[in-house]
């Protein structure tokens, strides 16, 4: 099957950054058009809207200036609009070579916006165009609302591209720009138009605000688009614009009459630089390049995995620059676990596993997340605890900080079926734990070890949720030993750290 070349070109730097709140400095604009064109491999970038401001004027500069040395100028477009002229002057001071001409693709837009008739809009068009060959600067030109165009106003949208067609320009672009197709208008729109004009360069550009940016990207496609326009994260006005990394996947995948030239390896990595640069946040199930597409969680799944990878699919994580992982929580089975110990070159004994994933499901089940990252700390506290045999138990405890007010603890500690309750203050929680514990020991005349050392840790990598493990070293007349506790609190990591010190005692 001879395969067809379709063009990418990614908006992100014009339509991305009108996502509500988002703004690209200079610097960042610049950083991502090298990744975009050197490393993602896109085919053409759109940058910036002219005459927009100063800042924009010189991030546009930085570009045509680098693009320039790297023989990538042609690549670089800059939406203008039909203002006899002023855009031009503008993109000519940024240096830029390719304007995206904005024109009205509705009747309802032309009348009720600009108030003109089809003649005169097409007029002042041919100037603009006309314009740019003078200053050496190619014409690609937008049908804004083409979509609703399509719907409501056929004869005006022929008309203009029966005008167009007979115009010195590379490409249309034919948006739908309130997001309003379905994928069976899409696919018959472009296939009416492209029989039509079968020599003339179509670009298609969908907007998500029905979640339909991707089927309608496909049906164009097959319908015989020669181009198309994306954002990273699917960034864009409302609800964005197709998403970059999703239509990726589907060419390679259900479109093989098709061939692009983006690099699949990279868009991960893309992604995640762009949601940094914005603060616009990637939704963890996102297809692609979201935190958990490629996590199994499920331990049936890990299970299957494990058999001749029964869970599988295309979308394998390698393709993307990622990992498939094993989540861990209250439906991790011992398969989910035995993969992360995999990875961690981890062994463990069938009663070991079974108490490790008792105690996994016991933290999922209180909304604790648990990574691999934990796995160690989780054998760690579940083995520690296996070596006695518990007659101490701290049956409830009330710790309390306030501010002007020294910390304070009240504890119920059962002592070989004996109930104890004492309240004290402290220097903190923990030291208020301890003096009410030392006073619950006074009564029973028993001496508790010295605390000589304590140590807090969390996994590398991990947030503000992350489980903790204390690590306290105690000393008797005959020795010191060091017990360990988890959780997610670092206060009652210790106190269970202190529980285990009592039963070895």
């Amino acid at each position: 099957m001879k395969k067809r070349t379709v063009e990418i070109m990614d908006t992100t730097l014009r339509d991305g950054e009108q996502t509500s709140g988002v703004s690209f400095s200079a610097s960042e604009k610049l950083t991502l058009a090298k990744l975009l064109l050197e490393e993602l491999k896109v085919d053409r970038i759109e940058v910036a809207s002219a005459r927009v401001s100063e800042g924009e004027m010189k991030a546009v500069k930085s570009i045509t200036e680098w693009t320039a040395s790297e023989g990538y100028l042609s690549k670089v477009e800059v939406l203008t609009f039909v203002d006899g002229g002023v855009s031009l002057k503008w993109m000519q001071e940024a240096g830029a070579k390719v304007q995206n001409l904005l024109t009205k693709g509705s009747l309802n837009h032309l009348t009720h916006q600009l108030k003109k008739t089809p003649e005169q809009h097409f007029s002042e068009i041919a100037e603009v165009i006309s314009k740019g060959k003078q200053l050496g600067i190619d014409t690609n030109v937008y049908l804004e609302d083409w979509s609703n165009g399509m719907r409501n106003s056929k004869e005006y949208v022929m008309q203009f591209l029966d005008f167009l067609t007979q115009q010195p320009i590379k490409r249309i672009l034919l948006p739908d720009t309130l997001g309003i197709l379905t994928h069976t208008e899409t696919g018959a729109f472009f296939k009416e138009i492209i029989a039509r004009y079968p020599n003339t360069h179509f670009d298609f550009h969908g907007h998500n605000d029905y979640d339909l940016s991707v089927a309608n990207v496909m049906e164009a496609l097959k319908a015989g688009a020669h181009g198309l326009h994306l954002t990273v994260n699917g960034m864009g006005e409302r609800a964005g614009n197709a998403p970059l990394a999703s239509v990726v996947a589907v060419i390679n995948d259900f479109l093989p009459e098709i061939t692009i030239g983006v690099k699949e390896s990279s868009l991960y990595k893309v992604s995640k630089l762009v949601s940094a640069f914005t603060g616009f946040g990637i939704p963890d199930n996102k297809p692609i390049v979201g935190d958990n597409v490629f996590t199994q969680t499920a331990g049936i799944h890990a299970d299957g995995d494990s058999k001749k990878n029964l869970y599988f699919n295309d979308l394998l994580p390698e393709r993307f620059g990622r990992k498939r992982k094993y989540a861990l929580g209250k439906t991790s089975g011992k398969a989910n676990i035995q993969k992360n110990l995999q990875e961690l070159g981890l062994t463990l004994n069938d009663e070991e596993l079974k108490k490790v994933t008792e105690r996994i499901i016991e933290l999922g089940d209180k909304k604790e997340r648990v990574t691999k990252d934990d796995l160690p700390y989780i054998i760690s506290d579940v083995l520690d605890s296996s070596q006695y045999h518990q007659k101490v138990f701290v049956k409830s405890y009330v710790l309390t900080h306030s501010k002007g007010l020294k910390p304070s603890t009240t504890l119920s500690i059962e002592i070989e079926g004996k109930l104890y309750e004492e309240s004290s203050q402290g220097d903190g929680q923990f030291d208020a734990f301890i003096n009410a514990l030392k006073k619950v020991y006074k009564k029973e005349n028993r001496e508790l070890p010295k605390l000589v050392d304590y140590a807090v840790r969390i996994p590398p990598g991990s947030t503000s949720d992350a489980l903790c493990e204390t690590v306290i070293t105690w000393q008797t007349k005959d020795k010191d030993f060091t017990t360990r506790g988890l959780d997610s609190d670092q206060t009652v990591s210790a106190i269970k750290a202190t529980e285990k010190m009592l039963n070895l005692v």
